[in-house]
């Protein structure tokens, strides 16, 4: 049987995971900066299965505009150019002597738009994830077996104020992540 602290360990680990998992999307959505995350959703078809990108070559940012892959095996420069180009980030990497530079294009200001939609849908994604972590603690909690009515009051409390931080978490990563991609 579960106690309260314990439900209350995996309610924060829960909730934990979940800004975690947001910042990650996040770190792949395009702002005015080239960073290496960007790339980190594009699968290469290497010997036959997809393979992340960073699995087949090094990816690096030598310049604000400009991403550079480095293949492990020279070879698989046109099916990383291919799957780069075809990620739908809106790249158009070529390949000079085995290393393909992506430049990155600046975002119109109806990209920008585009973009921060996709973050309040990602963000809200991550605050579901959270929610659903409160909702079934507490219905955890009404199932415990020998516990006060002022127990279950204060561990109710608790979770609610895990999920008030972690929501307030979320919130801070969207209003940085949107000031990065409204900044010209």
């Amino acid at each position: 049987m579960s106690t309260i602290p314990e439900l209350t360990k995996h309610a924060r680990e829960a909730m934990h995971r979940a800004v975690e998992s947001t910042k990650r999307e996040l770190s792949t959505i395009r702002s005015g900066k080239a960073t290496t995350s960007l790339l980190d959703l594009v699968r290469v078809d290497a010997y036959g299965s997809p393979a992340p990108l960073n699995q087949v070559g090094l990816v690096s940012a030598p310049e604000p505009r400009l991403l550079t892959v480095q293949p492990f095996d020279k070879s698989l420069a046109p099916a990383i150019e291919k799957a780069i180009r075809e990620a739908d980030l809106g790249l158009n990497p070529s390949t000079q002597s085995g290393t393909i530079r992506v430049p990155l294009p600046p975002l119109s200001e109806e990209r920008r738009k585009e973009l921060v939609k996709v973050v309040h849908k990602l963000a809200e994604e991550g605050r579901i994830a959270v929610r659903h972590a409160r909702t079934d603690t507490l219905a955890r909690l009404k199932k415990l077996e020998h516990t006060s009515a002022d127990d279950e009051k204060r561990a109710e409390k608790e979770v609610q104020k895990l999920h008030d931080e972690h929501i307030k978490q979320i919130d801070g990563l969207i209003r940085s992540k949107e000031a990065e991609i409204m900044e010209v």
